[in-house]
């Protein structure tokens, strides 16, 4: 009779089962007397030599938790950290012992392993009962203990929190496949485990690290997410409902309605069966009474399933912060070695995530933008962004924007008003490339030149012109070509560069920066902490005076921040704390303070943008609160874009408003509130104000004197040139210079008789003074040189020689003592009828408070 075949496939795979089973089983025996095996001296068989080779320390470590953003709130008149954002690759909450119901520890064991206080980690009776039930054709059945699933989710943990993609796959994969090796080596682990926790330490261990289904990982998660409850209010049916999905997860999760084998429509069918069997075995061991069995068997499966959130997306309006501090993980080296290395980490390491974000001014940002800016319109892809950084600390306060926040990969999809890019960020921290700064740039110019010994009373010529680019000092290449630069309000003739200043007059910036290099402006602005939005340094060029620099608005909040502080700039920080699970502090960036700018600088730098605000093109961004701030408008050519940004002592403050993609002239655009290049006031006067009720602000120091008053220089003598020698002579001393036409004289026609300020009057660089040539007709009588004399000694001298109608004008910026003359009009040696008025020009001195009695004659006699 010919052998048989073979067995019927449905006995192979149980008999190969149970040559495997009782293999393991063998050396379970074998380990059980290796003890005594050792105290006689006997040789270990190969089965104890192949057990005590494998492994017995597993690392537990920290499972994946799920990480918390917080933001500050004030919630009952505190200041409070509420929860914006939360993250994770598991969605898991580990809970303590005494947070779990009593109900699901037992389940967790009528379930799994009813022998679980009896065993050393592996259950022999257990393994040999799978082995009989699987060889004779009964239900498929397992033999791992809690503590080795326990070791099997540790391990499995621990491969998904593996750096690289491919190290995670092939450590997941040895620690899931169906082999003998694997098995034992789960066992020894599990047996040296027992030696290491207690039973109750390791059945919460397990609780906590089971996969309920989905990326629900642990008894709090599932809890919450199939009855949103917490695991300690867990019923005695709920229990048990829960720890019927442990055995498979798929199969009896609870969170898919419409599934067919267990949905709604069955009441949950497959789950309850097993749940059902779950609370038999808790009735059969006695961890329950026949009343409580009948009532749980009698409980419909009803679950109250509540959403998983996850990520930034769920945030609100501080959606772009939370990217930005997610990004800010990604990038710093603190953080780890890798941005996904790091990620990982954030996103599995159960960090509590402390952020600088105010939630208070943030919805204040966010309700002046939502009035004034659509978050969408047609033709015009307009945007808007309102950021705050803290002076003294770097603390972003504010970031908010005229977009609803979605990273899912392709927000546009969803609809115009989502976006991922976050306009108040570099693009590094959000994926923009910045705006023009415009003439909110300005300010470095100002900085470079009080750097370089010039003064806010300095005047300058202001008026539209050609200029040849390379007249423009600079450190690296050599300009070339020309260009024609135009004044917003067209200005023409001289300003202060204070009132420049105000006025946000191209021209003046212009004559300023053709005496600098431009290297000390793109100096004076990298001592504030401003590079472009992609990283690198400001542009160093003759644009870059007017702002053709890209930036961010955080960017140029900080700076101005820094200034206000009396030039100590902070760079900008998103996260004050971040903890750990066990409460200990993870490292963080931290802010850099330094003082970028010099105290005396920052104090004349503030003085001319308080101007700006108070005075100048800033106006209708003042909240008027009794707040001193300063400030500075930006508008670059065409309109696209248009800024203010300002700061108080206590915060700096940048609104932009403009075309994220696009040309459209915001001049032309308009809004409900009206023209898009106005809304930015409309956004940053009402968060200021925030800003100032909650964190107040002290006045700006006083500059010095140096700083404010023009240069005072001598008028040179220039009789006897000609008219373009005298210009010269002048401009070389830094005065401008006018035509005043001719003057009789003997002197031959065109030669210069006189100036107005006179020869060797004191003047202020800058300044204009007025030549008068000879008409080389006979004088009339010559005007008497009275410099230097008193208002009386000159009135005398003037009445002398026949002048007997003068008056008296004040000269408030001389630099000479009160009641001097310093000048006279027309000016002296020039002629005059005697019928004709001289009008003395008279110093005050330290004696201000003859200014307003001028009106009345002299009041220096």
């Amino acid at each position: 009779m010919s052998a048989r075949s073979g067995l019927p496939s449905s006995r192979l795979g149980a008999f190969l089962g149970f040559v495997g089973m009782s293999a393991i089983a063998g050396v379970l025996a074998t380990v059980a007397v290796t003890p005594a095996i050792a105290l006689t001296g006997m040789a270990a068989n190969t089965s104890v030599g192949m057990f005590d080779n494998l492994p017995e320390y597993l690392k537990v470590g920290n499972i994946p938790e799920k990480t918390t953003i917080y933001a500050h709130a004030t919630v009952d008149g505190a200041d409070q950290n509420v929860p914006i954002a939360s993250f994770f690759a598991e969605n898991r909450e580990s809970v303590g012992w005494e947070q779990v119901s009593q109900f699901a520890k037992d389940a967790a064991l009528a379930a799994e392993d009813p022998r679980y206080y009896e065993h050393g980690g592996v259950d022999p009776l257990g393994v040999v009962r799978a082995a009989v039930f699987n060889v004779l054709g009964g239900d498929i059945q397992g033999a791992s203990t809690i503590t080795q699933q326990y070791v099997k989710n540790i391990l499995v943990a621990q491969a998904t929190g593996l750096a690289t993609e491919e190290e995670r796959e092939a450590a997941y994969e040895e620690a899931t496949k169906v082999s003998f090796d694997r098995k034992l080596r789960e066992m020894r682990l599990a047996i040296a485990l027992e030696k290491q926790f207690t039973k109750d330490e390791i059945l919460l261990g397990y609780l906590n690290i089971a996969l309920f289904g989905g990326r629900t990982y642990g008894v709090q998660a599932a809890a919450q997410r199939y009855y949103s409850v917490n695991a300690t209010d867990l019923t005695l049916a709920q229990a048990a409902s829960l720890l019927a999905i442990v055995n498979n997860p798929q199969k009896f999760r609870l969170d898919l309605p419409d599934d067919e084998l267990n949905g709604a429509a069955n009441g949950y069918a497959a789950n309850k069966e097993r749940r059902d069997y779950i609370l038999g075995n808790l009735l059969q061991e006695g961890k329950i009474d026949q009343a409580q069995y009948d009532e749980a068997i009698a409980t419909p499966i009803t679950p109250a399933v509540k959403p998983i959130v996850s990520g930034c997306a769920n945030a609100g309006n501080a959606g772009f912060f939370c990217d930005y501090v997610v990004n800010t993980i990604r990038n710093d080296p603190a953080f780890g070695e890798t941005a996904e290395g790091r990620y990982q980490s954030f996103i599995r390491g159960g960090f509590d995530v402390y952020t600088t974000l105010d939630l208070d001014l943030q919805n204040v940002a966010q309700e002046a933008i939502d009035e004034n800016v659509p978050k969408f319109m047609e033709g015009v892809d307009i945007g808007a962004a309102g950021t705050a950084v803290q002076a003294g600390t770097g603390a972003i306060r504010v970031m908010t924007q005229n977009k609803d926040f979605n990273d899912s990969g392709d927000a546009a999809a969803l609809g115009p008003n989502f976006s991922a890019i976050n306009y108040s960020a570099d693009n590094a921290y959000g994926g923009s490339q910045g705006f023009q700064a415009a003439s909110t740039y300005k300010v470095f110019t100002l900085i470079a030149w009080l750097r370089a010994g010039h003064t806010l009373g300095e005047v300058l010529n202001v008026s539209e012109k050609e200029y040849d680019l390379s007249t423009f000092p600079t450190c690296e290449q050599q300009y070339s070509g020309s260009e024609y630069i135009e004044n917003d309000a067209n200005e023409r003739g001289n300003r202060t560069v204070l009132q420049a200043t105000a006025g946000s007059i191209n021209g003046a910036f212009m004559a300023m920066g053709q005496e600098l290099n431009q290297c000390d402006i793109r100096k004076a602005a990298e001592d504030l902490g401003v590079r472009n939005a992609l990283g690198g340094p400001p542009n160093v060029n003759p644009g870059a005076i007017l702002g053709d620099t890209s930036v961010s608005p955080v960017t140029m909040a900080a700076a101005y921040a820094g200034i206000a502080n009396g030039g100590v700039v902070c760079s900008p920080i998103a996260i004050e704390r971040m903890v750990k699970p066990d409460g200990s502090d993870a490292p963080i960036p931290v802010s850099n303070c330094r003082q970028g700018l010099e105290p005396e600088i920052a104090a004349a730098t503030a003085h001319a943008l308080k101007a700006v605000i108070e005075d100048g093109s800033a106006q209708a961004s003042n909240p008027y609160d009794g707040i001193e701030h300063l400030a500075k408008t930006g508008t670059t050519n065409s309109a696209t874009q248009t800024w203010t940004t300002g700061a108080s002592t206590s915060m700096g403050l940048s609104v932009w408003v403009g075309q994220a993609t696009g040309g459209a002239n915001l001049r032309q655009v308009k809004l409900e509130n009206g023209r898009a290049a106005d809304m930015r006031h409309k956004i940053w006067r009402p968060l200021m104000e925030a800003i100032d009720e909650k964190y107040g602000g002290d006045d700006f120091p006083r500059p010095e004197n140096r700083f404010l008053r023009g240069v005072e220089v001598k008028v040179p003598d220039v009789s006897g040139q000609t008219l373009d020698g005298a210009r010269s002579i002048l401009g070389g001393a830094g005065f401008s210079t006018s035509d005043g036409g001719t003057r009789p004289s003997s002197a031959p026609a065109g030669q210069v008789v006189g100036t107005d300020p006179g020869a060797g009057a004191t003047a202020t660089r800058g300044s204009t003074v007025t030549i008068y040539t000879s008409s080389g007709e006979p004088p009339g009588t010559e005007v008497p040189n009275v410099v230097g004399q008193t208002a009386g000694q000159a009135t005398a001298a003037m009445r002398s020689a026949g002048f007997r109608d003068v008056e008296y004008e004040a000269d408030p910026d001389a630099d000479a003592d009160a009641c001097v003359v310093t000048g006279s009009d027309p000016a002296p040696g020039t002629s005059a009828d005697t019928d004709d008025t001289i009008t003395l020009y008279v110093a005050l001195g330290d004696r201000r408070d003859l200014r307003d009695l001028f009106n009345n004659g002299n009041p220096c006699r």
